[in-house]
């Protein structure tokens, strides 16, 4: 049997143990799925459990979304989506190399293996404006180094400019993707799915970033 003094200690290191681990891993808390019109502003102090952070460089500063250097792990949202929506946001980078990012219809999780530079196959839709060092923007199945024409469709003209805000809008209809940059008639991007992506597993929407300081606000989601 231990002596009386070491047990205490030893129930002492036990009880002060969590305190002292390095950093406790967060966990997704699920919230009701998206059945009448969801907005955020962004206006508060913290994420809250509005949203699942892969990675902790997503703050919320002076009411908007601030992404940098987030090496595609995303910033999930934790209510599913409708199958027929549209997803409008305001968006802007404050650097040349542009890469302004999101997901949609992924699985609410997944994230890239390490904070390496390495590639990421997403699990849902993709859409990058001023990718690749502000040289192409680009609507993607999953895969946004795939094929063009059978994942995903581009395109090398507007570059994002510095400080530029911009109005995305995405919508889904059935098999219909389309995405719109300020001119909210004609698409930017869009892209027909003979198989789209459904179900419980893909329904989810998230920021994403790579590297640039990329910002997001007034987030309105919208079933169709």
């Amino acid at each position: 049997m231990l002596p009386a003094q070491t047990c205490a200690a030893l129930l002492l290191c036990l009880a002060i143990a969590p305190a002292c681990s390095s950093k406790e891993k967060k966990t997704r808390v699920e919230g009701e799925p998206i059945t009448t019109a969801l907005s955020d502003d962004f206006e508060r102090g913290d994420l809250g459990d509005s949203f699942f952070a892969t990675t902790d460089n997503y703050q919320l500063v002076n009411g908007a979304l601030s992404a940098k250097g987030a090496y595609n792990h995303p910033l999930w949202l934790t209510r599913k989506l409708p199958k027929n929506v549209s997803i409008e946001f305001d968006c802007w980078s404050n650097t040349a190399d542009g890469d302004i990012k999101v997901e949609f219809f992924g699985d609410g999780l997944s994230h890239a293996a390490t904070k390496a530079k390495v590639q990421y196959k997403a699990t849902g839709y993709v859409a990058v404006m001023g990718g690749w060092n502000n040289s192409k923007s680009l609507l993607a199945r999953r895969d946004e180094h795939g094929e063009e024409g059978v994942d995903l469709r581009s395109r090398t003209t507007p570059k994002v400019e510095v400080g530029k805000r911009y109005h995305w809008k995405i919508t889904r209809e059935d098999a219909e993707i389309r995405w719109f940059v300020d001119d909210m008639t004609t698409p930017f991007l869009e892209f027909r799915d003979a198989k789209p992506l459904t179900g419980d597993n893909q329904s989810y929407f998230a920021f994403n970033n790579w590297e640039s300081d990329t910002w997001f606000d007034n987030l309105t989601i919208t079933p169709l």
